[in-house]
């Protein structure tokens, strides 16, 4: 039903893009293409459980095209729009698939500034990701926090915002109802942690490792979708944030998608998933600091009596400085899960150090080089004859192409 909504919301917007000539429709987008010199280890997007979006598996190094994303915005009053983000991706069973399609209402009040969005959207939680497409204007790969969001989150209905300007700074509340979203949680169980920039799609389903599906005698490979209503419970988030020019903003979340663990739907289970987020940001002339700190659970119940639990946390800090047209930016993080079943094999520790350089000559052309060193440790890999602990690296050089 979500999946309806989502396509009945873009079908709407481009309707009404075709329909009304006094509408003011704008679109922007990029085509990106990269060098990469992949990690040794098989990518948890192949079925391994390596940490970082290109694994053991593909050409050392190689050229390919990354993806393609754009955005359309149909204004169609002064306080009301209408936005879809359809993306192009090579990995994209579907070919083109969808990352954003809601509506949003911005009313005037007098002294306030508030906002209405329905339909499908990324949360609010990520400090990094706030270009188009939900990228980083700082990296190529978010933090291990954020590649997690992209990849099992999303709004799937309606949140509300209002925010006030004050002597004292700008305070800010979010609240939101979610559903359609229940087996988030299986990926930071089943895999764990990963560094990567790839959302996952509205109507894609993901890959599952193949040694969590052996482990369990499942057929593999397998695939899940991640945006499904098992249970009909409606979910919702909630924060607060304070900021003030020159100081800074500080965001604190909560995260609730009110998941039945025992519920299913053919062969997908509704996870229980919850989580604390905490934010920092600073912009200082030329030097932005990001800092943010996430921890949570996500429980299933696959049969009566049996509830398997996994915590999670990470956290990170980066900083940015700008030299004109280019930016340079570094990034260290950690991370970690405990399962309470499993004897340890779900349990994981690691963490990372990223460092980026881009470059902006022109509107129309950023190059962005970026190198990303792992360590991390994870009982399950010793199912596949290979050490718990784990090192590896990855290379990109990204030509993003704007217009």
């Amino acid at each position: 039903m979500c999946r309806v909504a989502t396509l009945l919301l873009t079908g709407i917007a481009l309707a009404c893009c075709a329909r009304a000539e006094a509408l003011d429709f704008d679109y922007q987008g990029y085509a990106d293409f990269r060098v990469i010199v992949p990690a040794t280890e098989r990518g948890w997007l192949d079925g391994g459980l390596g940490k970082l979006r290109f694994g053991g598996n593909q050409p050392d190094p190689n050229f390919r095209f990354a993806e393609a994303v754009a955005q359309g915005t149909l204004t169609l009053s002064d306080d009301v729009r209408v936005i879809v983000v359809p993306r192009l991706e090579p990995e994209q069973r579907s070919g083109i698939d969808l990352l954003e399609a809601y509506g949003v209402w911005r009313p005037n009040m007098d002294g306030w500034h508030g906002s209405l969005k329905v339909g499908a959207f990324f949360p609010p939680f990520s400090l990094e990701n706030t270009d188009l497409g939900w990228t980083s204007p700082y990296t190529l790969t978010p933090s291990a926090i954020n590649s997690w969001v992209g990849d099992e989150l999303r709004t799937l209905g309606a949140e509300a915002h209002v925010d006030r300007s004050t002597s004292a700074g700008v305070f800010s509340l979010t609240a939101a109802l979610v559903c359609c979203n229940d087996p988030a949680g299986v990926l930071i169980a089943d895999r764990g942690w990963t560094l990567d920039d790839r959302p996952t799609g509205l109507i894609e389903e993901v890959r599952l490792p193949d040694t969590t599906l052996k482990l369990f005698h499942a057929p593999f490979p397998d695939r899940t979708p991640l945006f499904l209503e098992i249970d009909h419970a409606v979910g919702w988030y909630a924060g607060a944030s304070w900021s003030m020019a020159g100081v800074g903003k500080l965001a604190l979340y909560r995260y609730d998608n009110e998941g039945d663990p025992a519920a299913f739907q053919a062969d997908y289970f509704a996870w229980r998933t919850r989580f604390w987020s905490a934010g920092w940001e600073s912009h200082l002339g030329s030097l932005s600091i990001l800092a943010q700190g996430l921890s949570g659970d996500t429980a299933i119940e696959p049969f009566a009596g049996f509830i398997a639990t996994t915590k999670y946390k990470s956290a990170y800090l980066l900083a940015a400085y700008d030299f004109d047209d280019v930016r340079i930016a570094a990034r260290a993080e950690a991370f970690q899960t405990r399962a309470t079943s499993g004897h340890g094999l779900f349990d994981e520790d690691g963490h990372a150090i990223t460092a980026a350089a881009s470059w902006m000559p022109k509107d129309w052309l950023r190059l962005t080089a970026e190198l990303i060193a792992i360590d991390s440790r994870r009982g399950e890999r010793v199912l596949d004859g290979v050490s718990a602990n784990q090192s590896d690296t990855q290379f990109q050089f990204s030509v993003r192409l704007f217009g």
